[in-house]
């Protein structure tokens, strides 16, 4: 049977303004749609779980949100205790500082960090680069090897809360590119998947993505997302070659 869009989705509950109210009705709405999982705050793990009990739908979250920018041992002591209180995937910023620098022993080093406080707890871990930060597809493709050796189970473009300068002075939101995606999906093995996250706000995003060699799809806009999905194909069922 083709999967729905909903099963591809991490529903993010990240924006900071985000309460406990927002986290239950986006429990309730992830129970309804079957979505892969919804991606919350960390302290928000433990009610996260028990309003998610008995559902196909796990509980991921968090580490070094935003900026990846804490210690290695801080990332690797955050993993622990959120897998600890059950969350069952991990989404790390990787130190976005390291990797411009190129400082790739370290990078390797917190990724491996994580990556192996997740297995203790059977949990997978996928590593956010903030692909619009970096300034090349050199470093990009060599984040990508780094990643997949260091046995995490995904990549993926951007927390959804990364910004740029532009040339003109106008502050950007990055988030994923079809040329991102597509080139994280090249580069990684079959058995390593690509998550496309930042900008996804309608079906024909998330669609377009996951054409593009997306596994996984993380977004605010499940509602609208689903709700054009079961507009375009009338009855509500699935789009026949997702």
């Amino acid at each position: 049977m083709a999967k729905s869009i909903a099963q591809y989705i991490d529903h993010a509950v990240l924006h900071p303004t985000q309460t406990e109210h927002h986290l239950r009705a986006a429990c309730r709405m992830g129970r309804q749609l079957h979505v892969a999982t919804v991606c919350v705050k960390p302290y928000m793990i433990p009610l996260a779980v028990e309003l998610l009990d008995g559902s196909p739908v796990d509980v991921s979250t968090v580490v070094g949100f935003p900026h990846g920018s804490i210690s290695a041992e801080s990332k690797s002591a955050e993993a622990e205790w959120a897998c600890r209180h059950g969350a069952r995937e991990l989404d790390m910023v990787a130190n976005v500082g390291l990797v411009v620098q190129e400082a790739w022993d370290r990078v390797a080093a917190e990724i491996r960090a994580v990556v192996s406080a997740g297995k203790k707890h059977r949990a997978s871990t996928k590593v956010i680069f903030e692909t619009g930060m970096l300034p090349n597809d050199e470093i990009k493709v060599r984040l990508c090897r780094i990643s997949c050796d260091a046995g995490a189970a995904m990549v993926k473009t951007s927390t959804g809360f990364g910004f740029v300068k532009q040339p003109d002075g106008q502050i950007e939101a990055t988030g994923a590119t079809e040329h991102d995606v597509r080139l994280l999906r090249a580069t990684c093995p079959e058995h390593v998947g690509v998550k496309a996250s930042g900008g996804i706000r309608s079906y024909a995003d998330a669609r377009r993505m996951i054409e593009l060699g997306a596994s996984r799809l993380g977004t605010s806009a499940t509602e609208t997302i689903v709700q054009q999905e079961q507009d375009e194909h009338g009855d509500g069922s699935p789009a026949g070659d997702l």
